[in-house]
């Protein structure tokens, strides 16, 4: 793959950065080097490789839903706050 030097500049442009010719010039070399270096993973041979889509043995931990009887009710603990509207706790806007 060619890398050319409208794809460096486009790429400066959606970045938002702004290049000499010199460093358009550095920056080609070094992408095309980097593309070369990967693509060197095309030449291996994976057909012995199983597939996977998870390296690590992890499940997930599932525990029931219990409804446990709380000590306060929603009335006492609306009692604590000092902004209270319609049996909720009025809060500052965050946005």
């Amino acid at each position: 793959m060619k890398i050319k030097r409208e794809d460096i500049l486009h790429l400066a442009n959606l970045s938002n950065f702004t290049l000499s010719d010199e460093e358009v010039l550095s920056l080609g070399k070094d992408l095309q080097d980097i593309i070369k270096y990967i693509s060197q993973l095309d030449d291996l041979d994976t057909s012995e490789v199983k597939s996977t889509y998870q390296v690590f043995e992890m499940e997930n931990v599932w525990r029931s839903d219990e409804i446990i009887e709380q000590d306060a009710s929603s009335e006492q603990l609306l009692a604590l706050t000092k902004n209270e509207k319609d049996n909720q706790i009025k809060v500052p806007k965050v946005l």
